[in-house]
């Protein structure tokens, strides 16, 4: 648990295994609503390869959906890591620390999901569109993930500081 975490958990009356439960509970809510779309995803790039028009795809694009498909299942191991920690710890008296360690996984699994995103956006753009527009829509949506995942929750915590 890191340092942020402990003074936001500081004026709670829990004991170090009661805030790892919580925080193991929260972070499976989390985790459901992440893997959910990273498995649609992963499955909708499998399929791609069993299309007609795939074979008909250039050496870059192919490229790019190889990138894609490998960052998508990086993407699934990390944020189904967790719930391995989870399962081979249980029982261990282990809960902080893997509370810890899966929520790092977790968070590597949002980074390696806006890689993924960015990737599959790009390939779908070149092929519908022209390659420098694809690329430059393609930065906008990584900026607008960046302001989603990044940007408002770190300006929110800075705005909660300032309160406190």
């Amino acid at each position: 648990m890191g340092r942020a975490d402990e003074e936001r958990d500081r004026g709670r009356d829990e004991t170090p295994e009661e805030r790892a439960d919580r925080r193991w509970g929260e972070l499976l809510q989390e985790l459901r609503v992440a893997q959910t779309g990273v498995q649609i995803l992963f499955g909708f790039l499998l399929a791609v390869a069993f299309q007609p028009r795939f074979a008909t795809l250039s050496a870059s694009n192919l490229t790019i959906y190889t990138v894609t498909v490998l960052l998508g299942a990086a993407t699934t191991g990390a944020l189904i890591g967790p719930v391995s920690f989870h399962r081979l710890l249980t029982g261990q008296r282990l809960k902080p620390q893997t509370v810890t360690w899966a929520s790092r996984l977790t968070v590597l699994g949002l980074f390696l999901l806006l890689c993924t995103m960015a990737s599959a956006l790009l390939l779908i753009l070149r092929v519908a569109l022209d390659d420098t527009l694809a690329l430059w829509l393609v930065v906008g949506m990584v900026v607008w993930f960046l302001l989603c995942w990044l940007v408002l929750p770190a300006w929110t915590r800075a705005a909660h500081r300032d309160d406190s």
